[in-house]
């Protein structure tokens, strides 16, 4: 198989699909496409529902317009697009958006009184010690404006908002060339009416949607956390909406008629017309998507327990996934004092790509990241113009990376003299080693940080890594999972079939979904069982119509029920999941499931009960989940025929870390389900590359994953 032939080959046979699925095939619609755009790559995974097979393709991302990638990356595999019935979108536009500071130009209005919210955060700092620091937030100050209000924390309303006093402040926030606007009242949590009054007010006045309220977006307790998520949901609002639009518009002009949907930040997907008025729910939109496919594959193939890895061209994420399950998390951070509270698929990230550079710091040390070569101008061996050497260059100059065969099909070649003068110039020469020592020390660096990564979401959380395998995905990461498993303790390595596009993989799978969330803030002794039950119905019911009107064929349907409890007198929440469901208009809550469930929580989070404390009710939260046609992971699997006389592509000479060995090299997806290749050895794939250590060997499953374990 060729550099440029990036079709991921098609086995087995079609799984059952839905009613609406068929009727769409029957109108000649057959293929559904997940895309995941990167910093250096935008991956493509088509699943042929009428034909029984999958395809997959790898093109470099167009960071000036992301949708030129996006839809060259669909042409390469899909001729018609009329043909194709859903795209699903994994993007990274509100993530670069918030990390480089180029969201649309933003006003707040809020309480007299509150304009500093933003600023003030929780009074952290940017630097743990010393007294010093700066932070700007992402609004400056002349652009919040103040109005008096005033809502009780009981949800008293002590002074109405003047409507007219908003309109005035909108004006001025006009005429100082704001394109998008956040409200923000204190205790809006507890009583929605003057936001919504003054969303009113506003609407008269502004010229386009971009009108957040933060009762709408965060309907909680915390005023900075919601201030923030509110603002920045404004900030994204014109850039999310323009990519998204620019996007379909591209689509339909070339005859696409189906439907889009967004990957959240949570693992779900969503409409695009929920995306344009919720875009801050895309922050971490593509590296969920990696997380969902990867706990699908993990749980198919026996491995419940993972530590996922996606190494890309710009990051390095790690996400634990226990028992089949994501862990979620309440917020994050996008960059220091931009915090986005909404459910999230809890994802560390790092600078350790494929392109992230190694350089030799002021003290005389090896560093690697967070800059990174990018796609464009890329690593050194690219022959673009970068002359800092590179993650992958260090992988190309010790024979990992076939210098013949580069992933993405765009280069005939690999520039290994090029490589290996980057690496002389900037590393060896500064550090008194040889190339091929500067080179190793590269990868050295770059294993200790990801495993440093892949420590703090086991070990430093209580988790036995004996008990987890990795997952590493991306381009990049099935080069690194020997060091990384043998480095952390990890019982193994699952490499999927397709790690190149994993995360393009995981948009196809992705379930949607709906998530709410409403502060109770009340003492569980003193809570209204009632009004509790009559909110769960309430928050059920409007996931339900937000899945009705997405205009997507769903299996099954599914509701989830969370409650932020904690004890008298504690800051900080455990999340525990109610055993309950909405039947007809109830629940059948009381306060003994709530206890129950309160008590398993506290004590899995902390070992041991504070008996005699009483516990409170601070939020329930719900998610509704529309669950799409399950995908068959046995298209993926090695054709019948496969051998391994067939896969065999002779030997190469490898740096193994002590000395130069020969390894095998082999067309992973040829091989056949059972094979057995001891290290060192190299798998190619038009996707990804594998690299088995000496004392590692790694074994084909049914479904095409290759599993490395430690031999010796």
């Amino acid at each position: 198989m060729s550099s440029d032939d990036r079709t991921a080959q098609g086995f087995g046979q079609s799984s059952g699909q839905s009613s609406g699925q068929d009727s769409a095939q029957s109108s000649g619609q057959r293929y559904v496409i997940g895309v995941d755009v990167g910093g250096t790559f935008t991956d493509v995974f088509v699943l042929d529902e009428a034909a029984g097979k999958a395809e997959i393709a790898k093109v470099p991302t167009t960071p000036d317009d992301q949708s030129r990638g996006f839809l060259e990356g669909i042409r390469t595999r899909v001729g018609d697009l009329a043909e194709v019935l859903t795209v699903v979108h994994g993007t990274t536009v509100a993530t670069n958006a918030l990390l480089e500071r180029k969201g649309a130009r933003t006003g707040v209005i809020t309480t007299t009184g509150f304009r500093d919210v933003l600023e003030m955060r929780r009074r952290d700092r940017p630097r743990t010690w010393g007294l010093w620091g700066t932070f700007e937030p992402i609004v400056p100050r002349d652009r919040r404006l103040e109005v008096d209000e005033r809502v009780l924390a009981d949800g008293t309303v002590r002074q109405a908002v003047d409507p007219d006093a908003v309109r005035a402040a909108a004006a001025h926030l006009l005429e100082m060339g704001c394109e998008a606007l956040s409200i923000v009242f204190i205790n809006a949590y507890a009583n929605t009416e003057n936001e919504q009054a003054a969303k009113q007010a506003v609407q008269s006045v502004w010229p386009n949607e971009h009108v957040t309220v933060s009762s709408d977006i965060l309907p909680e307790i915390r005023e900075f956390e919601r201030a923030s998520t509110a603002t920045l949901n404004a900030t994204l609002q014109p850039v999310l909406g323009r990519y998204l639009g620019a996007l379909e518009n591209a689509l339909r002009g070339d005859g696409f008629a189906g439907e889009v949907l967004i990957v959240q930040s949570n693992g779900g997907v969503m409409s695009v017309d929920t995306a344009r008025a919720r875009p801050v729910r895309t922050a971490l939109s593509g590296p969920a998507a990696g997380v969902i496919a990867a706990a699908y594959i993990g749980e198919a193939a026996g491995f419940p327990n993972l530590v996922t890895c996606d190494m890309g061209g710009t990051s390095f994420d790690v996400s634990l996934v226990a028992s089949g399950r994501a862990s979620l998390a309440a917020q994050t951070s996008i960059g220091f004092g931009m915090v986005v509270r909404s459910p999230m698929i809890e994802t560390i990230t790092i600078g350790a790509g494929g392109g992230s550079i190694a350089r030799v710091d002021a003290g005389g040390l090896l560093q690697v990241g967070p800059e990174s070569a990018g796609s464009d101008p890329g690593p050194v061996c690219y022959g673009q113009g970068n002359d800092r050497p590179t993650v992958t260059d260090a992988n190309v100059v010790l024979g990992r990376i076939n210098a013949d065969r580069p992933i993405g099909g765009r280069l005939d070649r690999l520039d290994v003299a090029a490589a290996i003068t980057a690496i002389r110039q900037c590393i060896a020469e500064p550090l008194g080693l040889e190339v091929i020592e500067a080179a190793d020390a590269i990868l050295r660096v770059a294993n200790a940080k990801m495993a440093s990564a892949i420590r703090l979401v086991s070990i430093e959380r209580g988790h036995d890594p004996k008990s987890f395998a990795a997952m590493p995905f991306g381009g990049g990461g099935a080069l690194h999972a020997g060091a990384l498993i043998r480095d952390v303790g990890l019982s193994r390595a699952v490499v999927p079939r397709f790690p190149g596009v994993t995360s393009a993989l995981g948009c196809v799978i992705a379930d949607m979904r709906h998530d709410h969330v409403h502060t109770i803030n009340r003492m569980l002794d003193e809570l209204d069982l009632r009004a509790l039950d009559d909110e769960m119905v309430g928050q059920a019911a409007e996931g339900h119509r937000v899945l009705d009107g997405a205009g997507v064929a769903f299996e099954s349907r599914a509701e989830e029920f969370e409650l932020d409890m904690l004890y008298l007198g504690q800051t900080h929440t455990v999340s525990v999941r109610l055993p309950v469901r909405v039947s007809g208009s109830t629940t059948r809550i009381d306060q003994q499931i709530i206890r129950t469930a309160f008590e398993q929580g506290y004590r899995a989070a902390y070992g041991r009960l504070l008996e005699g404390i009483p516990m409170r009710v601070m939020n329930l939260r719900s998610a509704v989940i529309g669950r799409r046609p399950r995908f068959d992971l046995s298209l993926l699997a090695p054709a019948p025929d496969a051998s391994l006389e067939a896969a065999a592509r002779g030997t190469r000479r490898v740096h193994t870390g002590a000395e130069w060995q020969q390894a095998s090299v082999h067309d992973r997806l040829a091989l056949p389900v059972g094979a057995i290749i001891a290290g060192p050895a190299i798998l190619e794939q038009p996707d990804a590359t594998i690299y088995i250590e000496p004392g590692m060997s790694g074994e084909v499953d049914r479904f095409g994953n290759v599993l490395i374990a430690i031999t010796s």
